[in-house]
């Protein structure tokens, strides 16, 4: 097995160059300029200093699903009809806000704060609260609000707005913002849906965070006795993120070609929809990984229980081979996802 280092699939989130960068943080991104393969999905990496503050903002074609590393923020959103919601977030946690919903994302502790936010369309477009007051004449805006024009010649309009702002202080954190809402998901604090000594997997889907609108993600760590079985999703796109741990993914093109290739802490893979593919951990210590898909409930289709749905006349005949020379498969009722690697591990060139 021949491994590359890069592929049309993967690039170092980490190691791009931030879009953005000031004294209180940065952002770096993840889009189809980036990674031409994208559909659906793209993926953003945002880093806030104490006291920086996402400035206010929306997506005009894009749903946000953030997951908060490590650090604690408070995220607010105004959606329709003046509706307001504003809650904190720690690390394990995760938020999500609807295309066009205006929201701020604020470093509400004493250490730095990251996250890793994913996005449903490969190229979200992006408004700022400054630039959109800035396109309103001094008289349009003084008719909204009932004040004269001049109330507004202190605006800038001649710079964008700032991306990351900094803000004098902290300020007092209302006791509701640290109650259930329902654009927040404890993801890491949730019983994992599937748990074995191969790995687990703590998901996020419509059917346990009804919010979620063509956006789901699944918190993967895999052992160094697991791997993910080679699978596919038939109408699902995948979107990685490296957190922890050394992997190597496989990944079947049409062409017949196959990519086999490492990933590391702060990389990020793309897969299309419908394309077999695997993951297995190559490295000491656990893998830890968040799969973003672009539906709220992504489907699976897994080499282990596929084998089970052809009788071996066909299987046989399919892979070339007299039917006596087939390997006696277990009958798998239910895919595993993650199962145990008692074989020896491929050789990584």
């Amino acid at each position: 097995m021949t491994t590359e280092t890069r592929s049309r699939h993967t690039i170092s989130l980490a190691g791009q160059k931030p879009r953005f960068e000031g004294p209180r943080g940065s952002i770096t991104h993840m889009d189809v300029t980036d990674l031409p393969i994208l559909r659906r999905l793209s993926i953003r990496r945002l880093l806030l200093a104490p006291l920086g503050l996402r400035e206010p903002h929306w997506h005009a074609n894009a749903h946000e699903l953030g997951y908060c590393v490590h650090g604690e923020a408070l995220i607010t959103i105004a959606g329709n009809h003046a509706e307001r919601e504003s809650f904190v977030i720690q690390a394990g946690e995760m938020f999500f806000v609807p295309s066009g919903a205006m929201h701020s994302i604020e470093n509400i502790g004493t250490g730095p704060a990251e996250f890793v936010l994913a996005f449903s369309h490969e190229k979200p477009e992006d408004f700022g609260i400054k630039a959109a007051f800035g396109a309103m004449s001094d008289a349009v805006l003084g008719n909204t609000y009932d004040l004269p024009a001049a109330a507004f010649t202190p605006f800038d309009r001649q710079v964008a707005g700032s991306e990351i702002l900094e803000l004098p202080a902290h300020r007092a954190i209302e006791d509701e913002a640290r109650h259930v809402n329902p654009y927040k998901y404890s993801v890491e604090a949730t019983p994992p849906q599937i748990d074995y000594p191969a790995g687990n997997a703590h998901t996020t889907k419509a059917a346990l965070w009804p919010a979620l609108r063509d956006i789901a993600m699944f918190s993967v760590t895999i052992t160094q006795q697991g791997m993910r079985e080679p699978h596919w999703h038939p109408e699902t796109a995948e979107m990685g993120y490296v957190l922890t741990g050394q992997a190597r993914m496989t990944i079947l093109n049409p062409d017949g070609q196959t990519d086999t290739y490492l990933i590391g802490p702060g990389d990020a893979y793309f897969i299309p929809a419908a394309y077999p593919h695997h993951i297995e951990n190559v490295g000491e210590g656990n893998v830890h990984l968040l799969i973003f898909f672009d539906q709220v409930s992504p489907g699976d289709v897994g080499y282990r229980s596929l084998i089970n749905v052809y009788p071996r006349a066909v299987l046989a005949a399919a892979f070339g081979i007299p039917e006596a020379e087939l390997p006696e498969f277990p009958f798998t009722e239910i895919d595993p996802l993650l199962v145990p690697r008692p074989n020896p591990l491929d050789p990584v060139l």
